[in-house]
């Protein structure tokens, strides 16, 4: 599927090695593979009215590529995980900032209890939200977070737990 002539259009970018999730790392990155998690994020975004569609390379010049075309596809949020991009992706960061569509980066495993050169992004500073550590259930949150952004989803975003007309 494709988000174009939508206004609604929810593209999901999925980085490198992220193809091998179920059987790579299982005890970091669980079993859940990528068209598992694509399949429910599907469902989920049309199901609230929006338009899907996502897309994995294990190479930076694709990535670019895609989030470059999302500035005249229909796209009005992007999830990304960028994998290990995240840490080394001066190029992605660029074209994010470029296109300027709201985002949210996703990890599956906690970045932060990780080796230290996980600890670093170079998306955090841009992004909406991040969303680390939740595995596979992170890119739902990340989406509840988008659709509810997009004034698709009534409900508060995930972590939002403020009472409606408390303030902060």
């Amino acid at each position: 599927m494709n988000v174009s002539g939508s206004k609604n259009g929810l593209l999901i970018i999925h980085g490198p090695n992220l193809n091998l999730l179920g059987t790579r790392e299982p005890e970091v990155y669980g079993h859940t593979t990528l068209a598992d998690i694509n399949a429910r994020l599907a469902h989920l975004a049309r199901r609230h009215g929006a338009a899907f569609d996502h897309f994995q390379s294990n190479h930076e010049g694709a990535l670019v590529d895609r989030i470059q075309a999302a500035r005249t596809d229909g796209t009005a949020f992007i999830i990304i995980n960028p994998a290990a991009y995240t840490h080394t992706s001066v190029a992605m960061r660029d074209a994010l900032a470029a296109v300027a569509i709201p985002f949210v980066e996703v990890h599956l495993s906690n970045v932060h209890r990780r080796e230290s050169f996980r600890h670093h992004s170079y998306f955090s500073d841009l992004a909406e939200a991040t969303v680390v550590g939740m595995g596979a259930h992170g890119y739902e949150a990340a989406l509840r977070f988008a659709l509810h952004r997009l004034g698709l989803l009534d409900e508060p975003p995930p972590g939002d737990l403020a009472a409606p007309g408390a303030s902060a």
